[in-house]
């Protein structure tokens, strides 16, 4: 009888140990996410000081840490955050996207969103399928930008812009996103 009260005491003061940490290593993880959505808004500030303005005045904005290869085809997975301004709220997302067309390049990309109503920023919280095509030519090193991108999206009601971290990328290519509730995050 003692033994097995032993042991209810042990699982019971496990569970609330784990319970703890990972609450702290959610915390430390939405910590992670929210430090690089500053870093980046303030290199898309210093590279179009005019998006300070349209973040400040939009419904929301969505903030993404991208990691990507290409050659022929390409795939590319991140993760980041939607922030609803008149809410200030945050849902950590996860991302995913592939890509076929002439392209070459390995790169960590900054991703910013900025979108023109509530229901086009809830949309893409929910369901946040993307598809586009383009041409691009970008490198950087160190957090420097030198090139860009050009082409379209298929989210007709919010503006998006890619600053190049380290890399380098060049090519044509039809592409498809995938944009994601964070279920440990949120």
């Amino acid at each position: 009888m003692k033994f097995s009260r032993i042991l209810g005491i042990g699982a019971l003061t496990l569970s609330l140990a784990a319970g703890g940490a990972f609450a702290q290593d959610k915390a430390a993880k939405q910590a992670e996410i929210n430090k690089a959505t500053t870093a980046s808004l303030i290199k898309f500030y210093a590279a179009k000081p005019e998006l300070k303005d349209a973040v400040a005045n939009a419904p929301g904005y969505a903030v993404f840490t991208t990691y990507g290869f290409s050659f022929i085809f390409g795939g590319a997975g991140g993760k980041g955050l939607v922030h609803d301004n008149k809410k200030n709220t945050n849902t950590y997302m996860e991302m995913a996207s592939g890509s076929v067309g002439a392209q070459m390049g390995a790169a960590e990309n900054d991703v910013l969103m900025i979108f023109k109503n509530v229901a086009t920023m809830n949309e893409f919280i929910n369901k946040g399928w993307t598809a586009g095509g383009g041409a691009t030519a970008a490198a950087g090193a160190g957090g420097k930008t030198v090139g860009g991108g050009a082409g379209s999206n298929a989210m007709s009601n919010a503006d998006s812009y890619t600053l190049t971290k380290t890399g380098l990328e060049a090519g044509i290519a039809i592409a498809g996103s995938k944009y994601w509730k964070d279920k440990d995050l949120n």
